[in-house]
């Protein structure tokens, strides 16, 4: 009789799932530190945590990670910053209306990250961005500037186009990026305790800002606009 690995496999067969699981070890380290980032924040999480929920030694860990920043570093870039080479390359295709444009990236956004694991890591920065400042610099150069800069060539865009008005772009940036962090900060804290009544419906509360936001970009109409017909 054959022997077999402690699952019952062929040996031929437990060789393979071992070299899946070595191939793979990075990235499955990655999701647990995800997963923990989130649970407990960064201080909290321990590298021991990390590679016990990933199934390897706190050793294997290190031979993908110099450190826990390192992981923390790889988590961001696999989960958020990863995504935008993708997300600029959409907006450079784009055939739609500045407006629809808009509303596309956010409604995506939320698909994409506001309604994955990966959106506490915003909350994780938000709070302890004072006592990792490198962190801090770190996840504004990889994440918050090309977001912003996402955000500028759309609102550019309309502008170019005669579709939206002038605006002062750096706190027009602002005005798209902040509901989205309400959502998210929501999400984290309060949205996870408060009863289901008292609950935001994600979907609807963004089709809100975009129509409040895309209200305050509409060139301004003329003074006699709608009174064809009256005279004065």
């Amino acid at each position: 009789m054959p022997l077999t690995d402690p699952e019952g496999d062929h040996p031929a067969v437990a060789h393979a799932k071992t070299a899946r699981r070595k191939q793979a070890r990075p990235s499955e380290l990655v999701a647990a530190a995800l997963d923990l980032f989130v649970e407990k924040g960064f201080a909290a999480t321990r590298a021991e945590e990390v590679a016990t929920r990933a199934g390897v030694s706190k050793g294997t860990l290190f031979l993908y990670f110099a450190s826990k920043e390192d992981l923390f570093k790889a988590v961001v870039r696999e989960n958020l910053s990863g995504l935008y080479p993708e997300w600029s390359t959409e907006l450079d295709n784009y055939s739609g209306t500045s407006a629809e444009l808009l509303h596309y990236c956010m409604q995506a956004w939320w698909s994409r990250i506001g309604d994955t694991k990966a959106s506490g890591i915003s909350k994780l920065i938000m709070s302890e961005a004072r006592n990792f400042p490198e962190l801090a610099a770190f996840y504004q150069q990889e994440v918050v500037e090309p977001g912003s800069a996402l955000i500028r060539r759309i609102l550019q865009r309309g502008i170019d186009r005669g579709e939206f008005r002038a605006i002062d772009m750096q706190y027009g940036v602002y005005v798209v990026l902040a509901p989205m962090i309400f959502l998210v900060m929501w999400k984290h804290s309060l949205g996870a305790c408060l009863p289901t009544k008292a609950a935001i419906v994600p979907e609807a509360y963004i089709q809100f800002q975009i129509d409040t936001i895309l209200r305050g970009l509409s060139l301004p109409q003329a003074p006699d606009a709608g009174k064809k017909g009256h005279s004065y």
